[in-house]
């Protein structure tokens, strides 16, 4: 009966120990699952929802990314405000959502090498005339909060900053003619130029982000994952399959010469690094 007893006891704390170790197995997840990607749903045609499935170039780039080295993703709606909180803190195991990498945000988490440059614009009504910053002035501007544009709109002298959770949020306040300009990436303004022709809307002023390319944003905690991005990405600008991502989502935007196939790619340097 001893010795029974023993096997049991035996076998019980051995399958323990085999559960103990396959949690703590993987890059920020349990061995096997998933790793969970915080992402927007309404930012086309870098990230969005359609038919029920996260797409868009950064997140498309990121599945061929996580299939060279090994790992499957899991794409979760947020908010943008929340999205680097919730990398740092073990939320989320990579942010994909055209993330700027930013000597501020580089505090909170560290970010893969980039995968695409932009430019920030001001959507307006048709002849506002928003086309410098002095014009911005005394106007409410309306911007995704804790974004790229929400820092340059709350440099504006004088303006009203007005803070949304999402894209859509802010571009309906505009067609309201709530705001006098909303701030975003150029590209995901001139989408919905494109997708509400129909409404009286026009690009004002526009400036290029320098030195900030977007990035994937992983945990300081996970040099592993860091890695994995890094050497999938550096492969498919090598075969080109970065060029060819781009292409199926962006028409009339050149890719920038250093990610193209071959080219030497857009690194970026952590703070701990």
């Amino acid at each position: 009966m001893k010795s029974t007893l023993s096997k049991i006891v035996a076998v019980v704390a051995a399958g323990a120990l085999t559960l103990t170790l396959a949690a703590c197995g993987g890059s920020g997840s349990a061995a096997g699952q998933p790793l969970r990607v915080g992402t927007l749903s309404d930012a086309p045609p870098s990230i969005y929802l359609e038919n029920g499935r996260f797409t868009g170039y950064d997140n498309e780039l990121l599945r061929d990314i996580a299939k060279r080295e090994g790992f499957e993703v899991e794409f979760v709606g947020t908010e943008f405000a929340g999205l680097l909180a919730g990398v740092a803190n073990g939320k989320f195991d990579i942010g994909s959502s055209t993330i700027s990498s930013t000597e501020a945000r580089k505090k909170t988490v560290a970010f893969s090498n980039g995968y695409n440059t932009g430019f920030t614009t001001v959507v307006t009504a048709k002849g506002a005339n928003l086309k410098d910053v002095a014009a911005l002035s005394g106007k409410r501007l309306g911007v995704v909060q804790g974004s790229v544009q929400d820092e340059f709109a709350g440099k504006v002298s004088g303006a009203q900053v007005v803070r949304f959770p999402d894209y859509n949020a802010g571009f309906a306040q505009l067609k309201n003619g709530t705001l006098d300009g909303w701030v975003v990436p150029q590209d995901i303004g001139q989408k919905y130029l494109d997708q509400n022709a129909a409404v009286p809307l026009e690009l004002g002023y526009t400036a290029e982000d320098k030195d900030t390319p977007s990035a994937f944003a992983v945990a300081k905690t996970n040099p592993e994952l860091l890695k994995k991005l890094n050497d999938g990405l550096a492969k498919a600008i090598a075969d080109g399959t970065v060029e060819r991502i781009y292409g199926q989502f962006y028409k009339n935007t050149p890719l920038s010469k250093e990610l193209r196939q071959g080219g030497p790619g857009l690194p970026v340097k952590n703070l701990d690094a």
